[in-house]
């Protein structure tokens, strides 16, 4: 007998009975914070998000520069994996933070940074901004949440293919080039907005103008290095989106309204917590999303005592994920049920039961 798959698809059975469950933009659980707190925790600053900008793009070129001086020599090997993994694989968290216009107070620079930061991870930038709206309302949601990772059974192929890019940056390139002209793609059509196709539209019209001139400079300088340094990074350096990805829902319960349930706060050193943004503090964002990044960690701790315990590092969270995952080939309806704290009444109510 083969092991039953649900349909992660966004137009299949899984929707509909995530519709007749009340599931889709339902109201979920969220620890309470008072108002005063909590608007404190959201005022956007510049200084934080600036100063990050400021060494990350350091980062970047200096590792640029280097690849470019050590071209041709054995040198420009880590200089060059260095250089994809800060640039692309660091471009997710802060697609994903100036996407949400909370890392500055500035607007036009959020909006800049997150289109530089999709085109180096091979995400529309309007295509990604409305799935990752549905999937802050409807997370790991099946039949609805357009960014789930890996489904049950997982897939561990798909994984590793997903480490370098190869299923969704080849697919993004084809619907750049269907949307550059003027034509619509599903699944994104199911969560874009009829007016916002124009935007979708544009932006593919300049990405392919843009890999077009990297191509004829490449051309006409003799050398691959333009390549190497725009269009290469999406996929090698992709692999620490799904190092960091992979810690957010993975494992963890499927189709609940309970943030806590389904993500998974992770306890990070500092260099990790500066490449991914704070990221690790995902069960937080993901109850106030607008909260910006450099205040998660004191959103962590005005709620930390309504969550379960956070992972105490990357390597834990594995710890617990790759076992869950080889059991999920076998019985896809196991997973991470997570503890909940005790709530100051229940905590009662029980003691008065003993």
């Amino acid at each position: 007998m083969g092991i039953a798959r649900r349909d992660y698809s966004l137009n299949g059975e899984e929707t509909r009975r995530a519709w007749e469950k009340g599931l889709v933009s339902a109201e979920w659980y969220r620890t309470p914070v008072p108002r005063a707190r909590l608007k404190e925790l959201m005022k956007r600053r510049n200084f934080p998000g600036l100063w990050h900008l400021f060494l990350w793009y350091a980062l970047i070129a200096g590792f640029g520069v280097l690849t470019w001086l050590t071209w041709g020599t054995w040198w420009m090997a880590p200089a060059y994996l260095a250089y994809c993994t800060i640039l692309t694989g660091s471009s997710d968290p802060r697609w994903h933070e100036f996407g949400h216009g909370t890392a500055t107070a500035i607007p036009w620079l959020n909006d800049a940074v997150y289109n530089f930061a999709s085109f180096f991870l091979l995400r529309e930038p309007t295509v990604w901004r409305w799935s990752h709206t549905r999937h802050h309302t409807d997370t790991i949601i099946v039949g609805r949440d357009p960014e789930i990772v890996n489904p049950r059974p997982p897939d561990f192929r798909a994984l590793v293919l997903t480490a370098f890019n190869l299923t969704g940056g080849p697919k993004t390139i084809k619907h750049v080039f269907i949307h550059a002209l003027g034509k619509k793609t599903f699944p994104e059509e199911d969560f874009v907005p009829e007016a916002e196709w124009w935007r979708v539209h544009l932006a593919a019209r300049v990405w392919v103008a843009i890999w077009l001139g990297v191509i004829a400079l490449a051309i006409g300088t003799g050398s691959v290095l333009p390549i190497a340094l725009v269009l290469v990074p999406p996929f090698l350096g992709h692999w620490i989106v799904l190092f960091f990805g992979m810690t957010q829902h993975l494992a963890l319960a499927e189709d609940v309204l309970d943030h806590r349930l389904c993500t998974r706060t992770v306890y990070m050193n500092p260099v990790l917590r500066f490449l991914y943004l704070n990221m690790n503090y995902h069960v937080e964002h993901h109850m106030y999303p607008l909260v910006p990044y450099h205040a998660l960690p004191r959103l962590h701790e005005e709620v930390k005592a309504d969550c379960p315990a956070p992972c105490p590092s990357v390597w834990a969270a594995y710890r617990e994920i790759i076992p869950t995952m080889f059991r999920q080939r076998r019985d896809p309806e196991t997973w991470i049920e997570k503890e909940l704290p005790a709530r100051p009444a229940e905590a009662k109510a029980a003691a008065a039961a003993e």
